[in-house]
Order: C-alpha cells, then structure tokens, then sequence
C-alpha cells in the first residue's frame, strides 16, 4: 500500500503538472530505479494527454511476433542491447524503433523498482511524459505493433475497470495480479502490473495497490477466445 511519503493526490487535470513531476522525480529518484543494473530489459511506460485529459499510452504487439508476448497489451520495450548505456537508453532506443517516436531523457521521471515477467527476467519501467498526443506524430512499426490506443488515468482509477486474478501455487493461494477492463483490449499481465505502480506513483489518494506480486516470475491468464 502506498505510504504517506507519497504525498497528496493532485487534481485530475493535475496528474501530469509541474508539481506532480516535481513530487514523482523526487520519489522515483530516492527508490534508485531497484533493480535496474541487473535487469535485461526495460519499457517505457508513456504518460501523455488526449484532447486534456492524461493517460497512458498502450501498444497491442503484434500476433506475428514469435515468443510468449506475441498478440499481448504492452508497453514499448524490450531486451537490452550491449550499445546501451543503460535502462532509459534501452525504453528510448525500443520505443523509438516501434513507434518512430524520438524522445529527449529530459522527458524521462524516473524508473520504477524492476519486476520478473514470465521468464523470471528482470524489467526496468521507465516512466516518460509524452505530453499531447496530439502534438505527436505515432509511426508504428508494423512488423512488432498491431494497434496503439490511450487509456484516460481517470478510467483506470475506476473501480469498476479494476480486477483481479488470483493464483494458485500446488494447490494454495500464490498471488494476486491486477487486470483493468472495458477499454479497447483487457490490460493484464507484466504491463497491469506497471500501469497499476504507475497508478499508485500518480495518484496515491486514490489508489491502493491490492495485489500480491510474486518474487520470480509471473503467469500467464487464460487468453480470451
């Protein structure tokens, strides 16, 4: 559960201001990035404004993609390449090669502790404010993503579009990881996961984490039809 060091929550509007930037540089800094030197890969976690309203910018991969995350919601991302300097250079480099999207690291807040996907490797997200969508010019790259779309932060902060799905481990209670519904495709796995920190990082006040996230890799949930 978020602490009080998270300090108060902003006005909707406010989610991306320059007091919220100040507050979420200043916590994400003191976390350290955890994690980060050791891990293989990161995302950028893309914060951004539609029309006024902030959100989160998504990616849908592409079905054609070999491997686990082919056809999965995801953030832009991927393994980290021996020319990167570090985790921010890796989420720059792959959002740049799957969105044509040429970000400056001053757009860059910070990174979030580093978390386990499927196959137990360690993922950096790096949260980046975008700013308006439509001041932006997306060229997706149609080898690796199949759709972008923008969920508004005060949809995913309804408890309506929140769920959960619990784990069992040989027969007991594992853990528990978030889900967030109704928008254009289900939001599950690694990237719920890092929409939900980002959630509580954004908006402390109103968000509570409920989720129990385990220690080395993560499951995957039964596809939909």
């Amino acid at each position: 559960m978020a602490g009080p060091g998270w300090g108060r929550v902003p006005p909707r509007r406010g989610y991306l201001s320059g007091g919220t930037e100040r507050r979420c540089r200043e916590l994400l800094a003191a976390a350290g990035g955890g994690g980060a030197a050791a891990a293989g890969a990161a995302v950028l976690v893309p914060l951004c404004s539609v029309r006024g309203r902030p959100s989160l910018l998504y990616t849908l991969r592409c079905r054609r993609l070999p491997g686990p995350h082919s056809g999965d919601v995801s953030f832009p991302g991927g393994k980290r390449e021996a020319s990167d300097g570090d985790a921010v250079a890796t989420a720059l480099r792959e959002t740049r090669e799957e969105l044509g999207l040429e970000l400056e690291e001053g757009s860059v807040w910070g990174m979030l502790r580093s978390l386990p996907d499927r196959q137990g490797m360690l993922v950096v997200p790096v949260v980046a404010n975008l700013g308006p969508l439509e001041n932006l010019k997306l060229s997706p790259n149609p080898e690796e993503v199949a759709e972008t779309f923008t969920l508004p932060l005060a949809h995913l902060l309804r408890e309506e579009n929140q769920g959960y799905t619990h784990f069992r481990t040989r027969g007991r209670y594992g853990y528990t990881l978030p889900v967030f519904l109704h928008g254009p495709h289900r939001v599950w796995g690694l990237t719920a996961i890092i929409t939900e920190l980002t959630l509580e990082l954004l908006a402390p006040e109103r968000y509570r984490r409920k989720t129990h996230v385990p220690g080395r890799h993560l499951a995957a949930p039964p596809r939909r039809a």
